[in-house]
């Protein structure tokens, strides 16, 4: 009894999935895959971050794109893998959790991978196949924060996911990930030496040529960028009215743009923290 025990205890250590069970997406609306050392297993998220899309303010133009995209996808038409790219707190990760919040009622399902599940992704695949064999649900599989070294083998087998591998993807499964680096691998000042002329045109090296082929696989692009003081300042506004407190600029204006000094950022993130700590302090001293 012991032996099985400690047998039982050490496969679901490395990774053994048989007597865990599959996630039933119709009572879930999330999943994150858990990497293993011999394997993986799709795992329930029963708490899940849900933002409201209209509290996602200053890219307007940038959730419609990447909305437009989702509503093609559930709907069953064609539709593109997507990178989001831009500053931190500018918005990319909430956007994509605020979809599935709209779009969970419509089959829309969210599975979260981490840079260690990329070279997993076969296994993932299998798996949501399994959980949903007869594709009632569309997944969007969210890579968070997603970035390369050089040498970093996910690289290649994101690739492959993307455009080129040899076994074709399930129509209902679509990447979305956000990164600060639009091309996902950092820029050195040694790629710059392998640009060269032709004519008018300047031709990139292969270095270059190659960070860049991974984020043109994706079939959307959308950036995210900082906000300038008047955009921060209007945000900060509209989310302290939210919380019910006075929007008389010059009560909390110099307050404000001090707090994202301090953050080095003018960003949504910073200036949804700036209303909460402004709304909190301000209705403590008033107890």
């Amino acid at each position: 009894m012991v032996r099985q025990h400690l047998l039982q205890s050490l496969a679901a250590l490395l990774g053994d999935s048989s007597d865990h069970p599959l996630p039933d997406f119709a009572s879930i609306k999330a999943a994150r895959w858990r990497h293993l050392p011999l394997g993986g297993r799709l795992e329930a998220v029963s708490r899940v971050d849900l933002p409201d899309m209209e509290e996602l303010l200053g890219i307007d133009e940038t959730k419609a794109a990447l909305e437009l995209n989702t509503r093609q996808f559930v709907a069953g038409f064609p539709a593109n893998d997507a990178l989001l790219w831009g500053g931190r707190g500018t918005g990319k990760s909430s956007l994509v959790k605020a979809l599935l919040r709209r779009y969970a009622d419509q089959g829309f399902r969210l599975i979260e991978i981490d840079a260690d599940g990329i070279l997993d992704l076969p296994e993932i695949l299998a798996a949501l196949q399994a959980a949903d064999p007869v594709q009632r649900y569309h997944f969007a599989l969210f890579c968070d924060d997603l970035s390369f070294g050089s040498d970093d083998p996910g690289y290649k087998a994101l690739k492959s996911l993307l455009d080129g591998g040899v076994e074709a993807r399930p129509d209902n499964v679509l990447l979305y990930a956000t990164s600060n680096r639009r091309h996902l691998m950092p820029r050195h000042f040694s790629d710059n030496e392998e640009y060269h002329r032709h004519g008018d045109e300047i031709i990139a090296g292969e270095t270059a040529e190659e960070k860049i082929s991974l984020s043109e696989r994706f079939g959307l692009w959308l950036g995210f960028y900082p906000f300038d003081q008047t955009m921060y300042l209007d945000i900060c506004a509209i989310h302290l009215r939210r919380l019910n407190m006075p929007a008389d600029p010059e009560q909390w204006q110099e307050e404000a743009l001090r707090w994202a000094l301090q953050r080095g950022s003018r960003s949504g993130r910073v200036a949804r923290q700036f209303a909460r700590h402004w709304a909190g302090s301000k209705s403590l001293a008033g107890q």
